[in-house]
């Protein structure tokens, strides 16, 4: 196992960076025009630009580092090994929290939509019937990266298990090496153009696994990008010297998208030219954005601090929690009567402080609960 200072603590930052952003992001979903559990009464339209934009990128930067993690995971453990750490890190965790934790979610909907009334304790039994979201009450809700992330690793198990071959190794080292190459790093955003023309219109997001075959293959291919890229130095060297310009490919390409498509909160919905220009641009943005992201982190992140350290641990936690938190404390910010940014503020002070409590006091010092959110059974 690599020591702290062998750690490469830009990693760690980057996945950090999406986990943080989430929370801001769905503490801005009661006041934007997207559809969500709990609505305040006005809504804002900048905000829901920057929500549309922060969409775009931060899933598919962590499903990258989720692959890169992958990648350190398996020169750790045995395939074997690696598929049990993913079945009590990412399946458990997913089971508890779909019957214990986010039914609190569905209650507070429906209530605020006056489709039940009554305590929570008269609602919870609702869980026990089995029957899915929205007809029911059972759902991964948030937890569908979960989902995706424990699919993808099964489903890969076998090239993970060929990897482990020394020839096979070997071979995958060199097509990473020519893939890191400055040149040919960036034009990776074709395949995920191809998925945009492919699938955009004929699968929409769901966030269901099933018959969610865009969000699925963009996905996927993130991930295999952050197994075969990831744990080759020339490609982080590749991102940080080139961080400029990547970033400036990241801005236009988003200035572009802004104008024509954005900023009217309008995504293309039939086949045709706008539709292909569209794809182009967003795999372009998406991808120069993740490669500048990584390029910044490598030149400047690669240290560790007490934050960091507390950080890694605390995550997953507050990732699995925090939804929960926001649609609870926002059924009654949303009441106030007080303009947007102030029932913004006060939701995510109380959702980081309630996130603090609950993960120092309740999570943190047992073993089992540890467990149950995903942690290893003692802290190192």
């Amino acid at each position: 196992m690599a020591t702290d200072a062998q750690r490469l603590h830009y990693i760690d930052w980057v996945r950090l960076l999406p986990f943080f952003l989430l929370i801001f992001f769905h503490c801005a979903m009661p006041f934007v025009t997207f559809g969500w559990e709990i609505k305040n009464p006005t809504v804002s339209r900048s905000l829901s630009v920057l929500i549309l934009w922060l969409h775009q990128w931060r899933l598919p930067l962590l499903f990258f580092i989720s692959g890169a993690g992958i990648y350190y995971s398996l020169r750790r453990r045995s395939v074997a090994a690696f598929a049990w750490e993913r079945f009590v890190r990412l399946f458990i965790p997913l089971v508890f929290a779909m019957f214990f934790t986010i039914p609190l979610q569905v209650y507070f909907e429906r209530l605020q939509k006056a489709q039940i009334s009554g305590s929570y304790l008269k609602f919870y039994p609702s869980v026990w019937n089995l029957v899915p979201y929205p007809e029911g009450t059972l759902t991964w809700s948030h937890m569908w990266f979960v989902v995706y992330l424990f699919v993808f690793c099964i489903l890969l198990l076998p090239i993970f298990a060929l990897c482990k071959i020394p020839v096979i190794a070997m071979a995958k080292e060199k097509l990473s090496g020519l893939l890191s190459r400055p040149l040919i790093a960036p034009l990776l955003f074709l395949p995920l153009t191809f998925l945009f023309y492919a699938f955009f219109l004929t699968y929409p997001e769901q966030q269901s696994l099933l018959d969610d075959w865009f969000l699925f293959l963009f996905s996927l291919t993130l991930l295999l990008y952050g197994f075969l890229l990831g744990g080759n130095l020339r490609f982080w060297e590749t991102c940080e010297k080139y961080r400029r310009y990547f970033l400036v490919f990241a801005m236009i390409t988003m200035l572009c998208l802004f104008v024509v498509y954005w900023r009217n909160l309008a995504l293309p919905t039939k086949k045709n030219d706008t539709v292909s220009i569209y794809g182009l641009l967003d795999s372009v943005h998406i991808w120069t954005l993740i490669l500048a992201v990584l390029g910044y982190a490598k030149k400047y992140l690669n240290f560790s601090n007490p934050f960091l350290r507390y950080a890694n641990q605390a995550v997953y936690p507050y990732y699995i929690l925090h939804q929960t938190l926001i649609v609870a404390f926002g059924f009654y910010v949303v009441q106030w009567p007080m303009p947007i940014a102030i029932k913004m503020l006060a939701l995510i002070i109380l959702c980081f402080f309630a996130l603090l409590i609950i993960y120092q006091w309740l999570i943190r010092p047992f073993w089992l609960i540890r467990i149950l959110y995903g942690l290893k059974p003692r802290r190192r």
